[in-house]
């Protein structure tokens, strides 16, 4: 018993140390206690996106230290050097992704969430929460990770992910800001297309997300919406502008389905 109480303290310990090299200290914690990721700063607000359930928006998710520790991870993995622009890992996950699956977590439990009209509630309201309990506390959160790196004007065709992958994705999103756009899955909607307007364009839903937000799918936003980023010339536009695309990074979490007996 001693032994493995070691072994944990020991884990314990490296799981700290890894969340600070990832995610830095807090300086407001209680004295004698250890610094905490996301602690200390203002706390995370979740908006429901209107029109496609189960998918939601945390605008303020990673602030620009964290964000900025969190790249200087992704690059020292040596993924992106060889002319490369995706990496994958399956169960084995990097250290500083575990972290960010405790942060995802956190930010969840502790989070604010706005469901529209001006009205926000705590996340004990089971249908005010960005994921179902269910998802929320399985073991692990997640075990897939997918690290893009998008060159200006690279995005991604609408799709809905595999099947082989379980409910409950998240994508958190680095460096240049970008527009998603979400459509029904059995809407026959052209994909990679330059987002001309017209019929099917009016039903896509557009998600901004800027730097350092974290986008979480469940439910139909999951199964019955495809999502895709198209960064065209003339296609990225949010308020009235056009933005500014610079290269941009994103880290797709999920969990894969058990295997069948």
């Amino acid at each position: 018993m001693a032994a493995a109480a070691v072994d944990d303290d020991g884990d314990e310990l490296r799981r700290r140390a890894a969340l600070r090299e990832v995610f830095g200290d807090s300086s407001d914690g209680e004295s004698g206690d250890e610094p905490v990721a996301g602690a200390g700063r203002e706390q995370w607000r979740w908006e429901a996106v209107e029109g496609a359930k189960g998918l939601w928006l945390c605008a303020a998710f990673l602030t620009a230290d964290e964000q900025s520790r969190l790249l200087t991870a992704v690059r020292r993995e040596g993924w992106f050097s060889d002319a490369r622009n995706q990496a994958m890992r399956f169960g084995d996950l990097p250290s500083w992704a575990v972290e960010l699956s405790a942060l995802i977590h956190e930010a969840i439990c502790v989070g604010d969430v706005d469901v529209g009209c001006g009205v926000e509630f705590k996340n004990e309201d089971e249908d005010a929460c960005p994921l179902p309990s269910d998802l929320l506390w399985r073991k692990p959160l997640f075990d897939q990770m997918i690290a893009n790196r998008y060159e200006p004007g690279e995005g991604i065709c609408a799709h809905v992910d595999l099947m082989r992958f379980d409910d409950g994705i998240a994508i958190v999103s680095l460096e240049s800001p970008c527009v998603m756009h979400f459509s029904r899955a059995e809407q026959q909607v052209p994909v990679c297309n330059t987002l001309e307007s017209g019929q099917a364009e009016s039903a896509k839903i557009p998600v901004y997300l800027n730097p350092g937000s974290l986008v979480v799918m469940s439910g139909d936003a999951r199964y019955l919406w495809k999502h895709e980023i198209n960064r065209k010339p003339g296609a990225q536009q949010w308020g009235g502008r056009e933005l500014e695309q610079q290269i941009r990074t994103s880290i797709t979490l999920r969990k894969l389905l058990a295997s069948p007996n």
